[in-house]
C-alpha cells in the first residue's frame, strides 16, 4: 500500500514541477512581450470598431496616443499607493472626436491635493493629445475591498462602473495611464512635487517565482524516490536475514 502512495506522490510532484516549468516559459514570454510594448513607438488608441477584441494578453501595456477633450469636472479618484505614499489615481474622461470616451489616468495625487485648486497648475483645457500605456479594465475592486459607486469609493479602475456613475457612453473597455512628459524629473519621495497629479508612476512588475517552485516540487519528488529506495533496501535486507536465519535452522 505504501508503495502505491509513494508512486502517486512521486508522479504528482513531478507533474507539479513540470507545470511550473511551463508557467516559467509563459511568464518569461509575457515579460518579453510587455517590455517590447512599453518601449515601442506609440500607436493610435483602439477605436470603437476594435473594442470587442481588446484583451489582457494582446493589448495590456501597449503604448498608445489619443486625441480629444478632457471632461475635468468628472474626475474619479481611485485609491492607490505609490512611491509618493498613499493617495489616489485621478481618472478623467477624455471625449474623442467621434464622440466616444476613454478614461485617462492622469496620475497620482496625495490626499491633500484632491482639490484641483491645490495642485499647482490648471487642468488641461481644450483639445489635447495624450500618450500613455493601455490598461485593461479592472472590474469589481481590490482584494477584500469592493468598489462602492453609490458612495464614490473606488479601489480599482473599473471602467464600466465609473462610466455608469458618470453617465458616459459609449466608453472604451480600457483606460490609459498617461506617461510623464519628456524631460520630467524622477520622482523623489523626499521632495514632494510642485504640480499634481503626477503621471508616469505605473509599476510594471510580474512576480516570477516559478523556477523556485519547480525546483521545490522536483526536490520533493526526489525525496519520495530516495525514501522509497531506502525503505525497499531495508525491506530486502530484512527478508534476506530472515531467509538466512531460516536456512540456518534447518537440519
Amino acid at each position: 500500500m505504501w508503495a502505491l502512495l509513494a508512486l502517486i506522490a512521486f508522479c504528482g510532484f513531478v507533474a507539479l514541477g513540470t507545470w511550473q516549468v511551463h508557467r516559467l516559459h509563459w511568464k518569461h514570454d509575457l515579460i518579453a512581450r510587455v517590455t517590447q510594448r512599453i518601449h515601442a513607438p506609440a500607436v493610435p488608441a483602439p477605436g470603437r470598431s476594435q473594442w470587442a477584441g481588446i484583451n489582457e494578453h494582446d493589448d495590456a501595456y501597449r503604448r498608445v496616443m489619443l486625441h480629444g477633450v478632457f471632461l475635468n469636472q468628472d474626475e474619479t479618484f481611485v485609491q492607490a499607493t505609490t512611491a509618493l505614499g498613499p493617495g489616489f489615481w485621478v481618472l478623467t474622461p477624455l471625449r474623442r472626436d467621434d464622440g466616444s470616451y476613454v478614461l485617462v489616468n492622469r496620475g497620482f495625487v496625495s490626499p491633500a491635493h484632491r482639490d484641483p485648486a491645490t495642485r499647482g497648475a490648471l487642468a488641461p483645457q481644450g483639445e489635447v493629445t495624450v500618450t500613455g500605456l493601455l490598461r485593461v479594465t479592472e472590474p469589481g475592486g481590490a482584494f477584500l475591498r469592493k468598489n462602492n459607486s453609490a458612495n464614490d469609493r473606488w479601489f480599482s479602475r473599473d471602467v464600466q462602473a465609473i462610466a455608469d456613475k458618470l453617465g458616459l457612453s459609449p466608453i472604451a473597455p480600457y483606460f490609459v495611464d498617461q506617461q510623464a512628459s519628456a524631460g520630467a524629473s524622477a520622482v523623489n519621495p523626499m521632495q514632494p512635487p510642485s504640480v499634481w497629479p503626477v503621471p508616469g508612476l505605473t509599476v510594471v512588475h510580474f512576480r516570477d517565482s516559478h523556477l523556485s517552485y519547480a525546483i521545490t516540487w522536483y526536490i520533493l519528488a526526489l525525496m519520495v524516490a530516495a525514501a522509497s529506495f531506502y525503505v525497499v533496501r531495508i525491506e530486502l535486507r530484512q527478508r534476506r536475514r530472515r531467509a538466512d536465519h531460516q536456512a540456518g535452522r534447518k537440519p
